[in-house]
């Protein structure tokens, strides 16, 4: 019987191609940092404030270089396929989904005018925050998530030209999300 690919490693797939593009076909890197990705608004580019909405989400397929992606794909697999495993493909997606557009909306409202935004990351933290919320439940030891969470929120707020507010909206809105899918699921 042919098993089914995980929807983890499809947007692994996904999200690297999609930097794999950017990288062999260097003019269109900018293309797809300036029409897809990020948050940025002024008086020379569009962005969400102009009403492109779609970039709170195209944001997690562009990213500022090969370490960033590297990092934030392998976050992906370690966080998210226990979760995808915990919640099914159906409940995975909509946490990706609502913790990267948590993550969106609070950088775009809450940062500063005329920046820019790249990567998945937003949506990583709302993996880790569903991974916290499930931890007992599936096995995990909530000490070990709860000390992987606090390291990577360190980092967010002592490394500079990190968005520690993606993170925090992506984080939040992965606890919300999962609690509210796993209080569902109940009734």
């Amino acid at each position: 019987m042919k098993q089914r690919q995980s929807l983890t490693t499809s947007l692994i797939v996904v999200i690297s191609g999609a930097y794999l593009l950017t990288y062999l076909f260097p003019n269109l890197q900018s293309e797809l940092a300036l029409f897809y990705g990020g948050t940025y608004a002024n008086g020379y580019f569009p962005g969400v404030a102009t009403g492109q909405w779609y970039r709170l989400l195209t944001v997690a397929l562009t990213h500022a270089g090969w370490m960033h992606l590297i990092f934030n794909m392998l976050a992906l697999y370690s966080i998210g396929t226990p979760v995808e495993i915990f919640v099914g493909k159906f409940r995975f997606a909509i946490i990706f989904t609502g913790s990267l557009l948590a993550a969106s909306f609070t950088s775009t409202y809450l940062g500063p005018h005329n920046t820019y935004a790249v990567g998945a990351s937003g949506a990583v933290f709302g993996l880790f925050g569903a991974l916290f919320v499930i931890g007992k439940k599936s096995g995990a030891n909530y000490q070990n998530i709860a000390g992987i969470i606090i390291v990577n929120l360190l980092i967010t707020f002592t490394v500079p030209g990190i968005d520690w507010r993606a993170h925090v909206g992506g984080l939040v809105g992965g606890v919300v999300i999962t609690y509210v899918l796993i209080f569902l699921k109940r009734t």
